[in-house]
């Protein structure tokens, strides 16, 4: 009896750690700005950018959300030249509600309107 409560610890124990290899990522850290940092890509600049187009949240995340599940340069909201040094963004693998949950996360905290400063 005890050999089996082994084993099967040891299987959970696996399967476990196995699961946790294709986790999702825990944060908008990690999920985005670790790449946007490490590519010297200003995420400020790229949500300026989804403003100045599409004028509204609730229309960039629509935007952000269309462009992460299927990229495209055609798509993107910057200029074709920006890709001769920065590379085309991959298909994003996560989940949609974690990838809304995302965009959401990156709105609220670029968003233009929390810097004015009213005298």
């Amino acid at each position: 009896m005890e050999k089996i409560m082994i084993l099967l610890w040891l299987s959970a124990m696996c399967i476990a750690a196995q699961g946790n290899a294709y986790a999702e990522p825990k944060n908008l850290y990690t999920a985005c700005l670790k790449c946007h940092q490490s590519e010297q890509v200003p995420s400020s600049l790229i949500y300026r950018r989804y403003l100045m187009r599409y004028s509204t949240p609730e229309r960039i995340k629509k935007a952000m959300f269309f462009y992460l599940k299927a990229p495209e340069k055609a798509d993107s909201i910057m200029p074709s030249q920006f890709f001769l040094k920065f590379p085309m963004k991959k298909k994003m693998q996560m989940n949609d509600m974690l990838l809304k949950k995302y965009i959401r996360e990156y709105i609220e905290q670029f968003d233009v309107k929390k810097r004015l400063v009213l005298p």
